[in-house]
């Protein structure tokens, strides 16, 4: 059993979710033969039968003038020859958005070639000159989203998917005869070359009135050289049908098979050329087209509710899924994926092993939702809406935007995703700048007195804090309290001869801290929390942006104010509304971008690492021997208890020493991670452990503790030898999570 669940970067579920629906619907929609309008008039009477949503549901159109798309080879960075999904995604997704840069990138199509510039001045002189009253907004680059197209007597959505489909897939895919013609004729047909990008002319977008995705369709234009209007912006009605059909008969977004109570178009000509089309659905057309549009409140994304089977990662809108019968942890596709995951081998990767576990696991989801603030049933719910609850509160500025994937709110300076921030980010306004949302401050001033106790709950801390339940900020502080935590609970427990809670200065090293770096001002926290001590954080990771390496500033708080510098003496006072009496304490930021093994420098006291995934990277068979060697305290937090037991297996390989047994984190985040083959309760931050370093008089790797399996099917039969979980694979170290 293998998962990525809580590590795995969102916009990758959302792309893989694209590519998969994409994938399906040019192969259904390409699907031709002599019984092709037969089979049209089958789907349209279909769908007629269908239940109505009463959602109202809009086809959007927006054309793409500027932007191409360079598609990479493989491992070497550039333009190539086109890849598909499941070369993009492949059976082994990448776990960060940086390893996507070898095969997309983004490139301007202005201002390369002025002949082409001319071009896109005349059309839109042409387009001033004659424009009528059914002229629709412009987009931002002058160019309006209508266009002139073939007139609706000469739409014939039966006859379009082969050439709608060649178009979608690129000339990669095209048939013998196709291929021939576009390498004698390039510039004719339009197909990018090797040097170019492609061209993505317009985007069709079917979702409803709450902004769930339901249905997309791409147009291709090929190279720069042929993004002219009617190249790739022709024939919009019968891809535009097309695509109707299928977002109501295999909707994206959750939910049944269904079509809308009433559909509206953003494009004049557009609509027109549908009316005629979509009463075959039973769908009433609005009477005009769409002007302007904005999502309501709910605003969600489809990938955050359609689910895959954890054996053929076919998606909810493919297939039905159930969950195990047994353990009630894992969805498949039906009893021929179930039985294939129960038969797996070796026994310790199949489904019959982890069964029991995962029934276990499943228990611990009550304890896990157990949380004081207001809003805890919505977050912890099996279908929590994460960008509809952020949207909702005005939490889409700042470091809440690390958290989804929406974009900054106006106003607000931003840095890339998977980037961390600039130092300019850091010295502009008090600490608490990033972690603001649209409406009133979400933390109040720092208490005049340090805490007089320890806390040991988020209950405990929002009253000292000062903070409502109703306050999502548990969500971005769940870094800084388990710190907190971990320094003044977990260590005098487990280390009480290192008498850590009277040392007036602490040295600690977070470890495969991109993520955390990229939200570096929450441990600002560290210092109200802990005001007798000077902290030294080192974020230290190959994650982390090589332009960042070696970085060090210093948070200060000195009387009403906090400064902060950086290396070279550049300093900034930032006002905190708080008053110190006499006392100065530091907060020292350090940055290594490398691979921990590879650090050099002083020994820390502690070695912290957040949703850490041991089996999920290979550099932990490095990182984990040299925290042996040192024999430091180290404690790691993971999203589940699964995440635990591999860690714990991958430590044996790696060292042979283990883990203590993990217990729930208090100051875990209370939102629930999306599980997309699973039903298991993820959170960030969910359970905490630390490293059990083997006897330095001790030899050999311990068996991985766990209970004995369960088996209430007959045994599969027998099967070609595997390595095990446990086994070094040489040149590549632990497997990986999948």
């Amino acid at each position: 059993m293998e998962f990525v669940s809580g590590y795995r970067d969102e916009f990758l579920d959302f792309a893989a979710l694209l590519f998969g629906w994409f994938r399906k619907f040019v192969t259904e929609r390409g699907a031709g033969g002599a019984s092709l309008e037969g089979r049209w008039r089958q789907l349209e009477a279909q769908i007629r039968r269908l239940p109505q949503d009463p959602a109202l549901w809009v086809l959007h159109v927006l054309p793409n003038h500027s932007v191409g798309i360079s598609l990479g080879q493989g491992a070497e960075p550039g333009p190539g020859s086109g890849l598909g999904a499941a070369r993009l995604l492949g059976e082994e997704p990448p776990l960060h958005l940086r390893d996507l840069s070898s095969y997309v990138s983004f490139v301007s199509l202005d201002g390369e070639e002025e002949e082409e510039e001319e071009d896109e001045e005349q059309e839109e002189k042409a387009e001033e000159e004659g424009a009528g009253p059914e002229k629709v907004e412009p987009e931002e680059d002058g160019e309006p989203a209508s266009t002139s197209r073939e007139s609706p007597h000469e739409v014939n959505p039966p006859g379009e998917p082969e050439e709608a489909e060649q178009e979608a897939r690129g000339s990669e895919d095209a048939g013998p005869e196709d291929k021939a013609e576009e390498e004698t004729e390039p510039e004719k047909k339009g197909w990018r070359n090797e040097a170019a990008p492609l061209h993505l002319s317009c985007l069709l977008l079917v979702t409803d009135e709450h902004g769930t995705i339901l249905g997309i369709d791409l147009l291709m234009d090929g190279t720069q050289g042929s993004t002219g209007r009617g190249s790739g912006m022709e024939n919009l009605a019968p891809r535009a049908y097309a695509l109707l059909c299928h977002s109501m008969t295999c909707p994206m977004g959750s939910g049944e098979p269904r079509k809308p109570r009433q559909l509206t178009v953003g494009d004049t000509q557009l609509h027109r050329e549908l009316e005629s089309l979509v009463p075959r659905l039973g769908v009433k057309l609005a009477k005009t087209p769409m002007r302007t549009w904005g999502p309501r409140p709910g605003f969600t994304f489809a990938s955050l509710r359609a689910r895959t089977c954890h054996v053929c990662h076919k998606h909810s809108f493919e297939v039905k899924l159930t969950p195990c019968p047994q353990c009630s942890a894992v969805l498949y596709c039906g009893e021929a994926c179930l039985l294939a995951d129960w038969r797996r081998c070796p026994d310790d990767v199949s489904h019959r092993f982890w069964c029991p576990r995962l029934a276990a696991f499943m228990d611990r989801a009550g304890e896990l939702a157990t949380l004081p603030f207001t809003y805890t049933a919505e977050v912890t719910s099996e279908t929590f809406n994460k960008e509809a609850f952020l949207a909702s509160r005005g939490l889409t500025r700042g470091y809440w935007t690390q958290l989804s994937m929406l974009i900054p709110g106006p106003g607000m300076p931003s840095h890339p995703r998977g980037n961390t921030p600039s130092l300019s980010l850091l010295l502009n306004g008090d600490p608490y700048q990033l972690l603001q949302g649209d409406g009133p401050n979400l933390m109040p001033a720092v208490p005049p007195e340090p805490p007089r106790s320890l806390f040991g709950s988020w209950q405990d801390y929002y009253t000292w804090r000062g903070l409502s339940l109703d306050s999502p900020m548990a969500v971005l502080l769940t870094y800084p309290l388990t710190v907190y935590y971990v320094i003044t609970h977990l260590v005098p427990q487990s280390f009480p001869e290192l008498n850590i809670q009277n040392k007036q200065s602490l040295k600690i090293h977070v470890v495969e801290a991109g993520q955390e770096f990229d939200l570096v001002m929450v441990f600002w926290e560290l210092l109200v929390l802990l005001p007798h001590v000077a902290l030294e954080l080192q974020f230290v990771g190959d994650d982390l942006a090589p332009e960042n390496d070696q970085q060090h500033y210093t948070l200060q708080r000195d009387g009403p104010e906090v400064s902060v510098r950086n290396g070279s003496g550049l300093s900034a006072r930032l006002g905190s509304g708080t008053k110190e009496k006499g006392v100065r304490r530091d907060l020292q930021i350090k940055v290594s971008a490398r691979p921990y093994h590879l650090l050099q420098g002083p020994k820390p006291d502690l070695v912290i690492g957040f949703n850490s995934g041991f089996g999920l990277k290979d550099t932990w068979l490095s990182s984990l021997p040299r925290l042996q060697s040192l024999r430091v305290p180290a404690f790691f937090t993971e999203s589940s208890e699964y995440g635990c037991v591999m860690d714990d297996q991958t430590m044996a390989v790696a060292t042979g020493g283990g883990t203590s047994p993990p217990q729930p984190n208090p100051f875990r985040s209370p939102f629930r991670l999306r599980a997309a083959d699973n039903c298991m309760p993820w959170y960030c931050n969910a359970f905490i452990f630390h490293l059990v370093y083997k006897p330095t008089h001790g030899s050999g790797a311990r068996p991985a503790p766990g209970p004995a399996p369960r088996a209430p099917t007959p045994a599969a039969p027998s099967a070609p030898a595997r390595r095990r979980r446990g086994e070094k694979k040489s040149g590549r170290g632990a497997r990986r999570r999948k």
